[in-house]
């Protein structure tokens, strides 16, 4: 993670400005002291957004100094103290709240992230998010579920090809639409193709897809697929399940999949709750 990219510098700037606006108006009565401060954890769970609390503060204010206590992706406990600030009070006071809300949604989508990883452990089967982020916040939800322990799937329609429904029926079906992606875009490229059926993902595989994934299948039907896939692919073609519920994660591992992709840790994970706290 590039935590100097001008393109987080813009985003940092953009989100500071929401919140302090024309300038914090309780700035008078903290009458230019020095402060102290450092962050609590009110939950259990993993931490994530330290370096990003570093860069928010620093850019707001090159005299404040923050000591970061846990690594991002750690396990905390509860009133586990993870990072100490120090500085000008007007600068902790106006940073507190944007930089509490980042670290508040990160560490919840690296808790929720971890959460499922670990019912996959042990079964070589890995967890990946998808293209179902907060717009503005791809970046850092995607950094979120690696520090969870997940790895992340395409960043953007560029990263790779994936067909879809409507792909193949404006293209004329699985094979055309392959050969219509490789035909224009770059060699290296990978094509993934979402099957809906046994015989969508069986053409996907035949017409050279590097990899497939299995929409809506229940465990029992992916048990029976998956070795025919296997069978009828001349190179290692990548299976991943998606439009799964989290708690089926082991019966889907059990299959011979490769891959499970799931917008969980993003869509439905609530903030880990986190407080700052003067001192």
């Amino acid at each position: 993670m590039d935590w100097q990219s001008p393109a987080l510098t813009a985003a940092l700037e953009t989100w500071l400005e929401e919140d302090i606006g024309r300038g914090d108006l309780t700035a008078a009565a903290l009458k230019g002291q020095q402060g102290q401060a450092h962050w609590v954890a009110n939950q259990e769970g993993r931490f994530c957004g330290g370096p990003l609390v570093q860069r928010l503060f620093q850019r707001l204010d090159p005299g404040v100094s923050v000591r970061l206590l846990r690594e991002d992706g750690a396990a905390v406990e509860v009133g586990e103290c993870l990072l100490e600030l120090q500085g000008p009070a007007t600068a902790l006071v106006a940073g507190e709240r944007t930089a509490l809300n980042l670290a508040m949604r990160l560490s919840g989508i690296a808790t929720a992230t971890a959460d499922l990883v670990a019912q996959l452990q042990g079964t070589g089967v890995r967890l990946a998010d998808t293209r179902k982020t907060t717009p503005g916040l791809r970046v850092l939800e995607k950094y979120a579920v690696r520090c969870g322990g997940g790895i992340n799937h395409r960043m953007g329609l560029d990263d790779a090809a994936m067909l879809k429904e409507n792909h193949i029926a404006w293209a004329g079906g699985i094979t055309a639409a392959i050969a219509a992606v490789r035909e224009q875009a770059p060699w290296p490229t990978a094509v993934i193709v979402e099957a809906e059926t046994d015989a969508q993902a069986l053409e996907a595989v035949q017409a050279g897809a590097n990899g497939v994934l299995l929409d809506e299948f229940t465990p029992q039907q992916l048990s029976a697929l998956v070795p025919r896939l296997r069978d009828c692919s001349a190179s290692g073609v990548v299976l991943e399940a998606s439009g799964i519920q989290p708690e089926q994660l082991q019966a889907y591992a059990a299959t011979g999949i490769d891959l499970i992709s799931t917008s969980a840790p993003v869509t439905r994970s609530r903030w880990l709750d986190l407080s700052m706290r003067f001192t």
